[in-house]
């Protein structure tokens, strides 16, 4: 065992984890050891003192997040079998023309509170706990014994997804090799300029890969509008497609070079495109009638079960007025990234939406992240991803 560190389960509190659910919530907790610290392994026992599995503590609602339900004798084994395992399943995906995918995908990949992402030769780390922080050094060591000479360089961006009193000690940096930003990457055989440095989340949004292929199936000569388009990526397979014109719309000017930048990267500077700094809803109230095919893939609209009513409102809003003002026959793909809004919740959303906007409507696609985005099977809220493809008649 590589910690003497425990905490007991009240009697009857142990049966999410022996169905595997990572989470140990603290009210599940009726004893603990003392002196227990943010990020300290711990291992989680039964109220008979049975071993239920080994996670990293924080105080807080969320007590412990199981890392292994078996017991661990050495840590760096225990990285190197989890990347290795990881690794597995992505080149199983056998991706076509893609350099860039997701390693460690939390939960998914059974590292709660770890994301991995890869652009090409370059490892981007971002960890959501101070547990999986301070195992930071064994899991780059980890990540060397894997991938040996295709990792060219590890860069730490956790300072935003750490708890801030923790974080305001941290820095994003280079912790093994080092690259010069932005980075192409190629995925689909589409091109996209990466800058893990300075873009949003570890530099791109790779968890849609899917979905927007699927989109280029549909684009051929249709006028298309992307909204919250971010850096462009439906925008380019729209554009590759044969769309007739797209629209990209952004409200960071920032985003907007950044859909500039890849238009020129893929040579797409003849294409009928428009590049717009501005907000969603007025900009579809001014253009009806004007789009075949509308995307809404907006930031998260809620980060907690507090603002979850607040943040179906703020779909529906959006939801309701593309269905009103889509050309006859148009598709809308429209999606949530919320965690804490249910593919449930989001379809009754989507129901409202219709009904108000008084159109009928076929959904024809149902979507979630892309496959090196793993669901937990007993981990529900690892699918956090939905989508559907609308027909608005």
């Amino acid at each position: 065992m590589i910690t003497e560190q425990s905490i007991h389960l009240k009697r009857g509190k142990d049966a999410p984890v022996r169905r595997f659910h990572p989470w140990i919530f603290s009210g599940a907790i009726y004893q603990q050891s003392p002196n227990l610290q943010d990020g300290d392994w711990v291992n989680v026992l039964s109220d008979k003192d049975e071993f239920l599995g080994l996670g990293h503590y924080h105080a807080g609602s969320i007590a412990v997040k199981i890392v292994s339900f078996t017991p661990v004798e050495d840590i760096q084994d225990l990285w190197v079998h989890k990347i290795a395992r990881a690794w597995e399943l992505r080149q199983q995906l056998n991706f076509t023309d893609t350099n860039a995918f997701r390693l460690i995908h939390g939960e998914g990949d059974g590292c709660p509170g770890l994301i991995i992402d890869v652009y090409q030769d370059v490892f981007v780390f971002q960890a959501h706990t101070i547990g999986m922080y301070r195992n930071r050094e064994a899991i780059v060591n980890a990540l060397k014994i894997v991938f040996g000479d295709l990792l060219k360089a590890v860069y730490d961006k956790s300072k935003e997804t750490l708890p801030p009193n923790f974080a305001a000690n941290c820095q994003n940096d280079y912790v093994f090799g080092t690259a010069t930003v932005p980075y192409d990457i190629q995925e689909n055989g589409v091109k996209f300029s990466v800058n893990w440095i300075t873009g949003q989340k570890t530099g791109f949004f790779l968890d849609q890969r899917d979905n927007r292929a699927l989109l280029a199936h549909y684009a051929k000569d249709k006028h298309i509008l992307n909204t919250f388009c971010y850096s462009g990526g439906f925008s380019m397979y729209a554009l590759k497609a044969g769309a007739a014109s797209v629209v990209s719309l952004d409200a960071s000017a920032k985003a907007i070079d950044l859909v500039n930048a890849n238009i020129s990267l893929n040579k797409l500077g003849k294409k009928k495109h428009e590049a717009i700094v501005g907000e969603t809803l007025p900009y579809l109230k001014n253009n009806q009638d004007e789009f075949d095919i509308i995307i809404l893939d907006p930031p998260a609209f809620a980060k907690s079960i507090s603002t979850k009513h607040k943040a179906l409102q703020g779909y529906q809003k959006i939801n309701q007025l593309a269905i009103q003002q889509i050309k006859k026959n148009g598709l809308i793909f429209t999606y949530s990234c919320s965690q804490v809004i249910t593919r449930e919740l989001f379809l009754n959303m989507l129901v409202a939406a219709g009904i108000a906007a008084g159109r009928e409507i076929q959904v024809i696609h149902q979507m979630t992240q892309a496959p090196d985005h793993p669901i937990n099977l007993f981990h529900p809220e690892s699918n956090y991803l939905k989508g559907f493809v609308l027909r608005v008649i």
